[in-house]
Parts: C-alpha cells; structure tokens; sequence
C-alpha cells in the first residue's frame, strides 16, 4: 500500500490574530471609498479633495512599509508590533474626532504609516511561525482578513456612515483595533531576533536580485489592473450597466466574497504549484478584465464579473506574497515591506491609470481595458521570472558549479509550476 502522505502542519492561533489585525487595517484602508460625500460636506471640502485621503493612504503604505522596515530591524517583533496596533488605532480615534480636513488627513497618513509597518512586520512574523512548506497558507490567513474586511468591514462602514455619520466608522475601526491589540498582547508568542543581528547593508542586499524587481513589478501590475477597474466599479454599474446605486454595496461585497474565496483557494494550492497560480490567476484576470470591458451594458455579467475578479485576484495574492519571501529570504522583513509597497503601487497607480482614461472621455468601461494591459504586462514578466528561476534550478543541479551558500536559496524554495 502506499504511504499516506504527511498531515499539513496546524496553522498556529498568532497567524489568525494576525489576520484578525489586518481586518481592522483594511476595513480603514478601504472604507472611505463609500465615505467621500458626508466627508466632502462635513469638511467643506470638494469630493476630489476627500478623495485625495484615499490616496495619502495608499503613498503612506508605499513609503512607509519599506522606511519603519529599516527603522525597526533590531527591534524586538512582538513589542513593535503592539506599538504599530497602537498607534493605528489612535489614528482611528484622531481621524474620528478631526475638526479639519488637515488634521484628517494627518490622521490618514499616521494611520497609513503604522498599517504599513504592521503588514511588513506581520508578514515576516507569519512567515517564521510556520515551514516553507505552508509560507503561502500563512500568508492566505493574513490577506484573509483583508478579504473579510472587503465583504464586511467597508460595507458596514458605509452603511455606518449613512445611518450614524462617517465618524462612527472610524470609532468603529479604532474599536477593531483595540481588540486586535489584545490579541496581539495574549496570543502572540515573542518572537526571537535571529542570533546574528541584522545588518542593514546585507538587508538592502536582496534589491540587487533581479528576481526580487520582477516580484514587484508582478504584484504592482497584477495588483493595479484589477484595481484600475474596481476602483470605478460603482460608477460603472449605475452609469454604464444601468443598475440603482443601492446595488453598489451588494456588488462590492460580492467581490469581497470572490476575494475571501479566491485566498483561500490560492493559499491551499500555491505553496506546492507557486508559478501554476500566478500564471493562471493573473490570466484568469486578464479574460475577466476584457469580458467587463465588452459586456459592461449588461447588468448580470457585470455582477458575475465583479464577483469573478475578486476570486481571481485575491486567488494570487497568497503567491505573490510567498514568491517574495522565497527570493528575498534573507531578509524577511524588507521582503514583507517591499510586498506590501507593491500591492500599494498598484492600488495607487491602477485607479490613476483609470482615472486618466476616463479623463480622456473613453468611458468608465475603459478602465478594464487598462486594467486588462497591465496584467498582460505582469503575465510577460511571470514568464520571465519562471525562466529565470528554471535556470537558477538546472544551475544549482549541475555536480560542475560550486555554490556559496547565498547561492542556494534561490534554488532550494521548492516551488514548481
């Protein structure tokens, strides 16, 4: 008889916390998508500039991820991680009580800053607490959270801000906080710092890789043309497929449950068939992405698609994650920073290129025509990446070549298409 194959170690209680705390991040990140109005009005300023909160987010998740990275490299990882809960939900609170529009918006970029530090760090805390093996399922768990922050939180933001003012929604966020925090405190075990103390030059040393520039390019890209769509998904539906605007929160939390779906689904089969997910999700994108640009008139296949998009893109999320921690292994910390400004470059640049063409009077449709170009991209550049590492592999398998030891990483992640 043949030997039963081995039982996928438990995930551990902290990674779920840890999902639990991204949650709360996400549900702020994203909320304010259905806040702009009340926030325009309340503030006396122009829809555009409330919108401009969304964006100093996004720019604080780029620049911060990789900058608190650095900054707390010998830091001890469980202390730094209940400053950064900490402090992003003081940001809630200060954001809930701004008298002007100036301090909201300071009140966004602290709150980004620590959600950026916290993702970064949290990532690499996940990744230690589990084998290689189960890197992508970790990772699931973690971007979990941000899918049920967009089937739950952002939907319950919005009907909170239309039934008790948009400042409850950010009392409600710095609630979700606080109970992260202390299941961050209880459950958390304390991580140890390796018994060799980082060196910042051998940290920054990953950004010489080609592999680890291909990895962002991917994300950003794969990222920011499902984003390029979405992010005008609301108008799209009421402008273009003719549907009432009270079908826009269901439409949105369809695409939340794709997403939590789509996680779940990639976490499981990623670990073992890395490239197999990042080839066919982004493709699976790619096909959705032009089907809305086509069939954008007709009420069903847009709710379809909506739906579909979410499931492909968070189905490659968990990959994309565990593809930088395998090229950017020795320093685990930047290389959940560097993910995490990825995803943002692609949640900032995607609703920017959407933007222009809409700009340019092509229509709202024509955002996932964009949105389509750039997953191409990112589809050509997986091609090249799985080259690359194809190479490294056979490099690595030759009795001729004799490997450092810096060498041997990048052939030893144990992915396979």
């Amino acid at each position: 008889m043949p030997e039963a194959a081995p039982p996928r170690p438990r995930m551990p209680l902290a990674v779920y916390i840890l999902g639990l705390s991204v949650f709360a991040l996400g549900t702020s990140e994203f909320m304010l998508s259905g806040l702009l109005p009340p926030i325009a009005d309340d503030m006396n300023v122009t829809i555009p500039q409330a919108g401009l909160l969304i964006s100093a987010f996004a720019i604080g998740m780029v620049i911060g991820a990789p900058l608190l990275a650095v900054a707390t490299l010998r830091l001890p990882r469980k202390a730094t991680l209940i400053a950064l809960i900490t402090v992003f939900g003081l940001g809630q609170v200060a954001g809930a009580l701004a008298p002007t529009y100036e301090i909201l918006f300071a009140s966004r970029v602290i709150s980004a800053l620590a959600c950026a530090g916290f993702w970064a760090l949290g990532a690499a805390v996940a990744i230690a607490m589990v084998p290689m093996n189960s890197r992508a399922r970790a990772m699931a768990v973690m971007i979990g959270g941000l899918s049920i922050a967009n089937v739950l939180g952002v939907p319950a933001g919005a009907f909170l801000g239309d039934h008790l003012g948009w400042r409850s929604a950010f009392w409600a966020v710095g609630l979700a906080s606080a109970i992260a925090l202390v299941g961050v405190v209880t459950l958390i075990p304390r991580i140890p710092l390796p018994a060799e103390r980082p060196v910042l030059r051998r940290e920054l040393s990953i950004y010489r890789d080609r592999q680890v520039w291909l990895s962002i390019a991917i994300t950003a890209l794969a990222a920011g043309g499902v984003f390029c769509a979405f992010s005008y998904l609301a108008p799209l539906l009421t402008d273009v497929a003719g549907l009432d605007k009270g079908w826009v929160p269901w439409v949105l939390g369809l695409f939340g449950l794709g997403a939590l779906i789509g996680t779940t689904v990639g976490g499981r089969v990623a670990d073992a068939h890395l490239f197999g997910v990042l080839l066919s999700g982004i493709t699976a994108s790619t096909v959705f992405l032009a089907a809305l640009a086509l069939f954008a008139s007709s009420p069903a296949v847009t709710i379809a698609l909506a739906f579909l998009l979410g499931l492909s893109a968070f189905f490659t999320a968990p990959a994309l994650n565990a593809r930088m921690f395998n090229v950017a292994g020795a320093a685990p910390t930047l290389a959940g920073a560097t993910t995490t400004a990825a995803f943002n470059l692609g949640n900032t640049g995607g609703p920017w290129l959407g933007g222009t063409v809409i700009d340019a009077d092509f229509g709202f449709a024509s955002t996932a025509w964009a949105g389509a170009a750039m997953t191409v991209v990112a589809l050509g550049l997986v091609a090249v990446s799985l080259r690359l590492h194809g190479r490294s592999r056979l490099v690595a398998a030759s009795p001729a070549v004799v490997r450092k030891p810096a060498d041997v990483p990048a052939a030893a992640t144990g992915e396979r298409v």
